[in-house]
């Protein structure tokens, strides 16, 4: 089966196909043959799985006479970056809402990595302390479009919608043809999951091309129930708006061991798995997302089955931790 995208509006933002490379240093680790996906290179913003979602999301808005976007996320956003990045590049004025939500404080953490980026793509920040200012400073945001004339368009937590999701559609399709070249029929496909349009989309397009790769989702962002009801509803939109049916429950797994104490909080496994895959493969991981979801693959689990992971990117967010990034990783 083939998949029609093109009668979705979309923004060139990236470079496709991303690299699949071979990982032979980290498979002798993991007891697996791993390959990685390397969605963290791309030449906008430092890169990042949310470049996928900004092309249909952004594609839309542009579409729609949008002059302006507004997002949210946390004050270490990788996705607010990327929009900030994506709207400097379209010439569109970007207002990114944040709100500290993750028990983090101090100089590296409030104004540096993914921050100090989101300033240099001249995004305008608003730095919130919790739901309620989040809602009113949206509601500004809102209003100043209004009164200026200007057409707003409102992007949800990491771009995972059912638009944001026909991003990782795309790189299903992308990645099974890699798969193929390959002579791989059936990956475990191992990615981070804090919104959920990244596994939903890949599930979705699996399914409708009929491969036989599955989607195993590190749980990063929430426990692997509230996980699975979340990625269960984004892939049904998803499947929806492209009418297609639904990939069933069991094409998705679920790992929350690697959560620890919340989002955003690192841990010692999460540690371990950026020392390894820096020693082994020269490739950088960050605390938050990938750390946490390469921990799952470094467990011994996956048995000398065919793994890729989905490298997402997120780099810049490594610099917001230290000094604890220089303790647990010098």
């Amino acid at each position: 089966m083939t998949l029609d995208l093109a009668r979705f509006p979309r923004a060139t933002l990236g470079v496709w196909p991303t690299p699949l490379q071979d990982a032979p240093r980290l498979g002798e680790v993991a007891g697996a043959a791993v390959l990685l996906k390397r969605d963290d290179v791309n030449p906008l913003g430092a890169a990042g799985n949310k470049l996928r979602k900004l092309e249909f999301l952004l594609g839309a808005a542009v579409a729609e006479g949008a002059d302006t976007v507004v997002t949210f996320g946390a004050v270490q956003t990788n996705h607010g970056r990327q929009t900030a990045a994506a709207c400097a590049r379209l010439g569109l004025r970007c207002e990114l809402v944040l709100t500290a939500k993750v028990p983090r404080a101090g100089a590296a953490y409030d104004t540096s990595g993914n921050v100090l980026l989101d300033h240099l793509f001249s995004a305008r920040v608003h730095v919130c302390r919790d739901a309620g200012e989040t809602a009113a400073a949206y509601e500004r945001v809102r209003a100043e479009a209004e009164a200026d004339g200007r057409r707003l368009a409102t992007i949800p937590v990491g771009g995972s919608d059912s638009v944001g999701s026909l991003g990782y559609v795309a790189a299903a399709v992308e990645l099974a043809g890699q798969l193929a070249d390959r002579g791989v029929d059936a990956a475990r496909v191992l990615v981070p999951m804090g919104s959920g349009g990244t596994a939903a989309g890949l599930a979705v397009g699996f399914a409708a091309l009929g491969v036989a790769h599955r989607v195993d989702v590190g749980c990063v962002g929430m426990p692997a129930d509230e996980t699975a009801a979340e990625v269960t509803r984004l892939a049904g939109e998803t499947a929806r708006l492209l009418g297609v049916d639904a990939p069933p429950p069991e094409h998705i797994r679920y790992d929350d061991t690697v959560f620890g104490p919340g989002y955003g909080v690192p841990t010692e496994r999460g540690w371990a798995a950026l020392r390894t895959f820096g020693r082994t493969e020269g490739v950088v991981l960050e605390p938050v997302y990938t750390g946490k979801a390469a921990a799952s693959l470094l467990d011994g689990r996956y048995g000398g089955e065919d793994v890729v992971f989905v490298h997402t990117g997120g780099m810049p967010g490594l610099f917001a931790y230290a000094p604890e990034a220089v303790d647990a990783l010098a």
